[in-house]
């Protein structure tokens, strides 16, 4: 199949139509609140004057067995919260109420309204009632928000929208992640009938919120014939339903199943990820949307983008492999159009925005994959809980407040026994050939290719933007990992034809032509047509400019590069290197794993195990191999490391495995 969808376009919009079609019903029967009263916002006069008394800090260390085991990442926000409180402005200035120190979101500027929402950390603290929490009712902590708030609210323009990298911007993604944030604060608020002054505050601006975010001649939310920057209209649609949950508003609901219906049509791309900002970003999609999806599910009571997240978990198989020793997942770095996620870990840091996207695993086991095994994840938690150590207090920058938003929503992560099923069921595993090409209609070509000895991740067509580096990504072997793995914006760790002014093919869009056999004499096939090529699959693509022309057979025991530049060229190779790699040059002299290596040779072998990969460049020519900064997994067990070899205007480079 060259695409992930099995249901035409018609029958699955049918599909997801019933399901919103009912879930809007059910809201909308909801019994409508009074609308609230308009509120004065002012943008400049703080509503509050006069000192605001300070947050004390902890009398004594917490007690690491009082937190329930899913509520432990609230510790390490327990022992900052003072510090963060108290570097709430208290001037009797406009600044009143702003979150200086630096603790949330750049720039770090009063204008930028995200740095404001933290608010709703503050609101869970002001009224959590937990054993180890001191907070709960806090006077101090009380003034604080309420001025925080307040300033939050001061920074809302006039037409609902709120602002995050000048004074008079709207921005899509600011005003999304305040519906998020200040609904969860005002439904804290209520229900411990707090701040009712200030309560009343927030329902005017989340309703004006919503009327500007959920306008559909809104397109600066609403981008056109795609909906790009998934995660931020998910945000807000989530926020919407929240606020919406509070205070019901008939023609506002219509409007947010109006938008849930476009978002399902037009956020994903046929190829099955989800827009980043016209990419792809498997770290995107994994770590902030799905998290999204799971909060609008729960407050529509209906999961209505269900039929997206299987799409999305399709798509999301075919961008990683696993490491054979069980160190985690390496991923489609270099095809990433906003955040790369070079690998994920096995078990990850407990402290995750990811992982309650782990919910969807029940329902999608391919999502199992990517998520810790419940029993590791249980395993941590009983260490951190029998750790004497003092928790460390996060540091400015580092305080994501998404992350104990989340933890009132659940989590689900796989048994042991499901995620090796996972794990095994990822294609490259399960399978040992085929050619699957995904195409979106924006010209970018996501080709995945297996046979027997390897796997290979690529991109042709047009890049969605500069960061995305084009051409061959990613080689794996089934039973020894990775050995090349290309980074994403850069010229300098992209798997690419180096030119002499520093340039590469990989930053430019490559046409491409696919062939059944040999670029030399196969037959063309069309894109649509590529998962029928089961042997040698050819692959030949032109440079914007013409400048490099190359092309590749992938064939059953490795991959042949054929290279025509108007200057000359370096091939340039990263490969991933383990400290137990055997590394020998084709003159026999040995490369050091973690230090610079040159020789004068015609090519490079590196032995893993029983498995070696022998690059060939047929020629002798000045190569040389240089480790980079960037390692891999927690343990950093392996290592990038530059291979560049430079071959002049022509040149055939055969990597093979046996």
């Amino acid at each position: 199949m060259t695409t992930s969808h099995d249901l035409p376009t018609l029958a699955r919009r049918t599909v997801l139509a019933g399901g919103l079609a009912a879930g809007a019903a059910a809201l909308a029967a909801a019994p409508a609140r009074a609308t609230p009263p308009a509120v004065a916002v002012p943008r400049q006069a703080p509503a509050t004057s006069g000192p605001l008394p300070l947050v004390a800090p902890l009398a004594a260390e917490p007690d690491r067995t009082a937190f329930e085991p899913q509520e432990q990442r609230y510790a390490a926000y327990l022992v900052t919260l003072a510090a963060m409180a108290n570097d709430i402005d208290d001037s009797d200035t406009e600044l009143r109420g702003y979150q200086a120190g630096g603790w949330w979101r750049t720039p770090s500027e009063p204008f930028n309204a995200r740095i404001s929402e933290h608010v709703a950390t503050f609101a869970w603290f002001l009224t959590a009632d937990r054993g180890w929490n001191p907070y709960r009712g806090d006077a101090a902590l009380a003034g604080r928000l309420d001025a925080a708030i307040d300033y939050y609210l001061r920074l809302q323009h006039d037409d609902g929208s709120w602002q995050e990298f000048s004074a008079e911007e709207r921005s899509r993604a600011a005003t999304a992640f305040a519906l998020g944030y200040l609904s969860k604060t005002l439904a804290l608020l209520r229900d411990a009938d707090l701040l009712p002054e200030r309560r009343d505050a927030i329902s005017s601006a989340l309703h004006r919120a919503m009327t500007w975010f959920l306008d559909p001649a809104n397109d600066g939310v609403w981008t056109g014939e795609i909906v790009e920057f998934a995660n931020q209209p998910a945000a807000g649609l989530a926020g919407s339903a929240k606020a919406l949950a509070l205070d019901p508003d008939p023609a506002l609901s219509r409007l947010l199943w109006d938008r849930v219906r476009h978002y399902a049509e037009r956020a994903q791309s046929p190829a099955g990820f989800l827009y980043e900002p016209r990419g792809m970003d498997i770290a995107y999609n994994l770590n902030v949307t799905l998290t999204e999806f799971h909060e609008l599910h729960t407050e529509l009571k209906v999961p209505v983008l269900l039929p997206v997240v299987r799409r999305l978990a399709d798509w999301l198989t075919y961008t990683v492999v696993p490491e054979p020793d069980g160190a985690g997942l390496v991923s489609f770095a270099s095809g990433a159009a906003r955040t790369p996620m070079y690998v994920l870990d096995a078990v990850t840091l407990d402290r995750q925005q990811r992982d309650l996207g782990s919910v969807f695993s029940r329902l999608v086991p391919d999502l199992g994959a990517f998520y810790p095994a419940r029993e590791d994840r249980d395993a941590q938690r009983a260490a951190w809980a029998a750790s004497s150590d003092p928790i460390e207090p996060l540091a400015p920058g580092d305080t994501n407040p998404r992350i104990p938003a989340n933890i009132p929503f659940g989590e689900g992560f796989p048994s042991r026994r499901r995620r090796d099923v996972a794990l095994r069921t990822l294609p490259a595993v399960r399978r040992e050939r085929f050619t699957e090409l995904r195409t979106d209609p924006l010209d970018q070509h996501y080709l995945f290719v297996r046979r027997p000895a390897h796997y290979v991740q690529a991109f042709f067509g047009t890049r969605p933007n500069g960061v995305v580096r084009a051409g061959l990504g990613l080689l794996w072997h089934p039973r020894a990992g990775t050995f090349v793995h290309g980074g994403q914006n850069s010229n300098t760790e992209c798997w690419a034809t180096v030119l002499p002014n520093g340039g590469t093919d990989g930053a430019s869009n490559l046409a491409a032509t696919y062939y059944d056999g040999p670029v030399s004499d196969g037959r063309v096939v069309a894109p649509d047509d590529a998962a029928r090529v089961r042997g040698d699959l050819g692959v030949a693509w032109t440079t914007t400019g013409g400048n490099v022309a190359g092309s590749v057979l992938l064939h059953d025991a490795g991959l042949v590069r054929e290279i025509t530049t108007a200057a000359g060229g370096v091939e340039q190779v990263p490969l991933v290197l383990r400290a137990d790699d055997v590394v020998t040059w084709a003159s026999g002299d040995g490369a050091a794993v973690g230090a610079p290596s040159s020789a004068h040779t015609s090519g490079i072998a590196v032995r893993r195990g029983d498995v070696t990969l022998t690059i060939d460049w047929e020629v002798d020519a000045d190569a040389t191999l240089t480790p980079t900064e960037r390692t891999y997994f927690a343990d950093a067990s392996r290592r990038a490391h530059m291979l560049r070899v430079p071959l002049g205007a022509a040149a055939r480079i055969a990597y093979a495995f046996a």
